[in-house]
């Protein structure tokens, strides 16, 4: 395989590294007004300040350097941007976009841009937040604002990443914020994403954006019982891939589901044409008939798992690769992949991480051996570039290749951050100096 022709990347998403939430203009987000909420996060934690990426973006540009990557997948701060969600933009944050993308392209990295990895403005969601038809629109606003100024040098556009989590950990469970638990609320914001995705992609074209995909999350689904995988694998895959194929919605995965009010043109909308699928995948479910509003019952794994409590099982990865180049039309990256596990500093050079190396290793395997299979695959993303705020876990859970001491802010590489350097050709000979 030519490197040259593949993307070796690895991921991360604003709100988790950012920190400075409070400084040159931001506005408050949903998850700064979720992560005050008593027991929302395990350890009590917030984005603030996070890995400090904000101000220590330069030096993470040089891990990334030295890693050998080939594209830098990031987010950007919607809050940051228009500090009330539409209207007023703040002109400090698009400036530190625009800092980022230069820096990476001084140094060779392709951007790769996803506009919304979960952090809505607060402003946007005291007025009905995704649950409200207008928050799509100012979504495409938004979209336009940042296109406009970033895609004369941003190849890569993704509106969403992961809009299941968004609508269903967020509106459904209540694990996400805004931490509504209401399956109405849940439907609803789950159709108003879609149709903010489709203006998106509109908004995006219109202001010269060059390739636009969408990054969803997908869980391989294996059971005894067929009903209760076909149920649980349109809840977790096809809920919004056959949305955006352009087949409707999918039969309901739950029981007696309030009804919400599709508009005329909104289904055509949400099936825009795409040039990429972003697929972001971690696990399996083993599942059986179940109870409830969504019948399907979790069966224990039956491999060992990661400190998340999710299965390591990389034959996922290959059967999900095929299918979907079977069933859509799109060139694929693997947009996020990786594993938490309990990584401890004490003081050396190297974090070893045996567990994350064997897990990248299998599950990169899995994805080459698609890719040599035929399916269309174009790069592969790391979750993560650095251990960061892991969103209801706070701080509890590492995924990165760099091990981020949040007291200091001091980034160690791990095992896992050289095996990988070994299989994108980084030349860096050193690491970055400490800091």
């Amino acid at each position: 395989m030519e490197k040259e022709s593949f993307l070796f990347g690895a991921a991360t998403s604003a709100y988790q590294v950012e920190g400075a939430t409070r400084e040159d203009g931001r506005g408050p987000s949903i998850w700064d007004v979720f992560s005050q909420r008593p027991g929302a996060i395990r350890d009590g934690s917030s984005g603030e300040p996070a890995c400090d990426h904000y101000r220590r973006f330069r030096e993470d540009i040089a891990w990334m350097r030295w890693l050998g990557l080939k594209a830098y997948r990031f987010s950007v701060a919607w809050p940051r941007i228009l500090p009330e969600g539409k209207g007023r933009i703040n002109p400090k944050g698009l400036a530190f976009y625009d800092r980022l993308v230069d820096a990476l392209l001084a140094e060779g990295i392709t951007p790769f841009l996803t506009l919304y990895h979960w952090d809505l403005p607060w402003a946007l969601e005291e007025r009905g937040g995704w649950r409200s038809r207008e928050t799509a629109y100012a979504f495409a606003e938004y979209a336009a604002l940042v296109a406009r100024a970033l895609s004369d040098r941003v190849p890569y556009f993704a509106p969403l990443n992961e809009p299941w989590c968004s609508a269903f950990l967020g509106h459904f469970t209540g694990e996400h914020a805004p931490g509504l638990r209401n399956l109405e609320a849940a439907l609803r914001a789950a159709h108003h994403l879609l149709l903010g995705h489709g203006l998106a992609v509109e908004a995006l074209r219109a202001t010269g954006a060059k390739q636009v995909g969408i990054v969803l999350n997908f869980t391989w689904v294996e059971g005894e019982d067929e009903e209760a995988v076909d149920r649980a694998d349109r809840y977790h895959n096809r809920f919004f891939l056959d949305l955006l194929l352009g087949r409707g919605y999918p039969e309901s995965p739950f029981a007696n589901p309030p009804s919400v009010p599709i508009h005329p043109k909104d289904l055509e909308r949400m099936a825009r044409p795409l040039d990429f699928l972003g697929v972001n995948y971690y696990t399996r479910a083993r599942v059986a008939r179940g109870e409830g509003p969504y019948p399907v019952r979790y069966l224990p794994p039956e491999r060992p798992t990661t400190a998340m409590g999710w299965e390591v099982y990389p034959e996922g990865l290959y059967r999900l690769l095929k299918r979907l180049a079977q069933e859509t039309p799109w060139p694929l990256f693997i947009t996020e992949n990786g594993a938490a596990y309990p990584d401890l500093w004490r003081g050396e050079e190297v974090v070893e991480d045996p567990e994350r190396v064997a897990y990248l290793e299998a599950h990169l395997e899995a994805a080459l051996k698609a890719k040599a299979e035929g399916v269309p695959l174009k790069g592969y993303f790391v979750w993560s570039l650095l251990d960061n705020f892991e969103w209801a876990h706070g701080y509890t859970k590492r995924f990165g290749l760099l091990y981020v001491d949040f007291a200091s802010g001091r980034r160690i590489p791990k095992r896992s951050a050289f095996w990988y350097r070994e299989r994108t050709g980084g030349e860096a000979a050193q690491p970055p100096a400490k800091r």
